[in-house]
């Protein structure tokens, strides 16, 4: 799930693109009644993600017009020549307005069945820059490019304005993912902050759940979810007009569904870890879904080989150890997570807990540091969200 925070129902959608709501923060609306930000409201009409969906590529790197939710996901945890770190965060999302079997078979020129949204981050130290943008699609196969938001999958190119995540395999052989440039650029209180990274997959691309299928609740709902998460990082960093190489590890996550909550679930805690033997852990517990009304937990092991081995709460436990007061809001920024079947008694925390992201629908987000809870010795690093707060 990754990243996949801020989902704005339709209507909330459609009223920031009305007002002009691009590059800018926004108010932090209403609690929504059905799930955070109104993932858990019914989607009747639109596909539903359901176990043993065949996945595709490259076409499912591309969009799914006809689920309801999607996003293309992106955090990398990075460093100066200095060994400072930093964190990036690049998000593509996007809504449909009606299901299928509602949408006009030959829409005007002014026509938008697609709402997109992207969100970008840069962090350093006390330093954290947010900047997010809006616009209206199609579902136009002929010529996407001609609107000012999408995604292609042949050849991969995501987009919202002058944001990009574009490929650069030239082998069709070759996963379209395994290489891609990231550019994107914004400004706050007149200074400039951004990246332009390459970055080069040093394995294979990750199913989670069943083959793909990651239930999100014990009534069986969920979503399509698969990751890259062996990126290897380089490129620049800008932020209050300073720029500085950096290198590091990235994660991207590809999710997409039509119910993603149940409407009892407020909201969640996501994980995802770069371990310093090679091993990667995605990990998520959402509040309220499981049985007996408990919180639902997930996860995914990852061999350095990308093997992986399915997480539940009989295998994975989190518990929080201790909270910061964020723009208001008491957040868990210390985590005790348990895997009994790898041996590990791991302490995640976050470094920096002024990773507030204030966008229209807001939520917690930044990078964290692993060790062992016993001794405190380092283990690895990543990044933690949390949403519904």
């Amino acid at each position: 799930m990754t990243g996949w925070p801020t989902w704005l129902p339709v209507a909330l959608l459609a009223t920031a693109l009305a007002t002009g709501l691009a590059g800018c923060e926004g108010e932090t609306p209403p609690a929504p009644s059905q799930g955070f930000a109104g993932l858990g409201a019914e989607a009747g009409g639109f596909v539903q993600a359901t176990p043993g969906t065949r996945l595709r590529f490259p076409e499912d790197h591309g969009p799914h017009p006809d689920y309801r939710l999607e996003w293309w996901y992106l955090t990398a945890n990075l460093e100066d020549a200095s060994g400072e770190p930093l964190g990036v965060q690049w998000t593509l999302f996007r809504q449909a307005q009606l299901p299928p079997a509602e949408r006009p078979e030959a829409p005007g020129p002014w026509a938008a069945d697609q709402l997109w949204m992207a969100h970008m981050a840069v962090s350093r130290g006390e330093t954290h820059r947010v900047a997010e943008r809006f616009a209206r699609g199609g579902s136009r196969e002929s010529d996407p490019g001609r609107d000012q938001a999408g995604v292609t999958a042949a050849p991969f190119h995501a987009w919202l304005d002058d944001w990009t995540l574009t490929s650069r395999v030239g082998d069709s052989d070759r996963d379209a993912l395994s290489q891609l440039e990231l550019v994107a650029t914004a400004e706050q209180d007149g200074a400039p902050f951004g990246y332009r990274l390459s970055l080069d997959a040093e394995g294979p691309l990750v199913r989670h759940g069943a083959n793909g299928f990651s239930q999100k609740s014990a009534d069986g709902q969920g979503s399509i979810y698969v990751s890259q998460p062996f990126y290897r990082v380089g490129g620049e960093v800008t932020l209050d007009g300073e720029s500085r190489r950096v290198t590091g590890r990235a994660w991207l996550d590809r999710e997409w569904s039509s119910q993603l909550l149940g409407p009892d679930q407020a909201g969640w805690d996501w994980f995802s870890l770069h371990l310093a033997d090679g091993h990667r852990l995605m990990a998520f517990r959402l509040r309220g879904g499981g049985e007996g009304g408990g919180d639902y937990l997930s996860g995914s092991w990852i061999t350095p080989e990308g093997e992986t081995t399915p997480l539940d709460d009989d295998s994975l436990a989190l518990e929080p150890q201790a909270t910061s007061t964020v723009a208001g809001r008491t957040l868990p920024t210390r985590w005790r997570l348990r895997l009994p079947d790898q041996g590990l008694d791991l302490t995640v925390e976050a470094p920096h807990a002024n990773r507030w992201m204030a966008t229209t629908v807001s939520y917690w987000e930044g990078a964290v540091r692993v060790t062992d809870h016993a001794s405190g010795a380092p283990l690895g690093r990543g990044y933690l969200e949390m949403t519904g707060y």
